[in-house]
C-alpha cells in the first residue's frame, strides 16, 4: 500500500515525519471534510458575537482570535482529550474510554460549546457507523446507549480513527486544521471576509496547529487544563444574541 508521507514542526523546529496510508489519508479527508454531514456549518464557536462584539473585524484578529482558542480553548481541550481516546481505544482501555467521554462532557465553558461538541459528535458517529460499519465501534455505541452519554466531537473522531489504525498525529493534525478551517468560514460570512483572506488566515495558522498537535502528543495526559475565558464569555453572550446565523 503507498503511503504519503506527513511532516510537523516540533516547537525548537526539528521536523517530524509520519508515514500515512493511502487509506488513512484518504478516511482523514472523507471524515473531516466539509461537506461530511456533522453540521459544522451550524456552529462559529462563540465568534458570531466576538464578531458583533468589535474584537474580530478583519484577518489579523481573526488569526489572533483562533490562535488563542487552539493554544488555550477548545483547540487545547479538545487535542487532549482526542489523545486520550485514541490512546484508550488502542489499548482496548473501556474503562478509561468512559472515563474521557465523561470529561468529554464536562469541559466545556457554556451550553452552546457543549450542544456544537455533543451534537457534531453525535453526527459524526452515527454517520461513520452508516458507513464504515465494525464491530468494536457497534459496541461502543451500545456502551454509549446504555450510559446516555454522547461523545464530544473530538472524542468521536479520535476512536473512528484508532479503530480504522489511522495514525494518531495525522488524526489529530488533520481535526484541529479542520477546526481551525471551520470557524474561518464562519468568519468569512459574519465580518465578512474575502475568500482570499480567508484563505491567508488558515495558512497562516499552519504553525499554531502543528504546535498544538506537538505540545498535545508531549505534555502529561493528564493536562486538561484550559483558560479561553474570553471564548467562553463570548459563547454565553452568544446564547441571548438578538439577531444571530449561528447555533454557536
Amino acid at each position: 500500500m503507498n503511503t504519503v508521507t506527513a511532516t510537523a514542526m516540533r516547537p525548537a523546529g526539528r521536523i517530524v515525519m509520519a508515514d500515512v496510508s493511502d487509506r488513512a489519508l484518504f478516511k482523514l479527508m472523507t471524515w473531516l471534510s466539509p461537506s461530511f454531514p456533522v453540521g459544522a456549518f451550524a456552529y462559529s464557536h462563540g465568534l458570531e458575537f466576538a464578531i458583533e462584539n468589535g474584537v474580530v473585524k478583519d484577518a489579523a484578529t481573526l488569526k489572533t482570535w483562533i490562535e488563542g482558542v487552539l493554544s488555550f480553548g477548545a483547540g487545547r481541550v479538545d487535542a487532549a482529550l482526542f489523545r486520550a481516546a485514541y490512546e484508550a481505544e488502542t489499548s482496548r482501555d473501556d474503562d478509561r474510554l468512559a472515563r474521557v467521554v465523561e470529561r468529554g462532557e464536562v469541559l466545556r465553558g457554556s451550553s452552546e460549546l457543549a450542544l456544537e461538541s455533543s451534537q457534531q459528535g453525535r453526527a459524526f458517529l452515527q454517520m461513520v457507523s452508516e458507513i464504515c460499519p465494525t464491530a468494536r465501534l457497534e459496541v461502543w455505541q451500545g456502551t454509549l446507549a446504555i450510559t446516555g452519554r454522547a461523545p464530544a466531537y473530538c472524542i468521536a473522531v479520535a476512536v473512528a480513527a484508532a479503530i480504522s489504525a489511522v495514525p494518531l498525529r495525522a488524526a489529530l493534525n488533520a481535526y484541529l486544521t479542520a477546526f481551525s478551517a471551520n470557524l474561518v468560514s464562519a468568519a468569512v460570512r459574519l465580518v465578512p471576509l474575502g475568500q482570499t483572506d480567508g484563505q491567508r488566515v488558515i495558512a497562516g495558522l499552519e504553525g499554531a496547529v502543528l504546535e498544538a498537535v506537538e505540545e498535545a502528543l508531549v505534555r502529561d495526559p493528564e493536562d486538561f487544563g484550559a483558560a479561553a475565558l474570553s471564548v467562553d464569555w463570548m459563547s454565553m453572550q452568544h446564547e441571548t444574541q438578538y439577531t444571530r446565523l449561528f447555533r454557536s
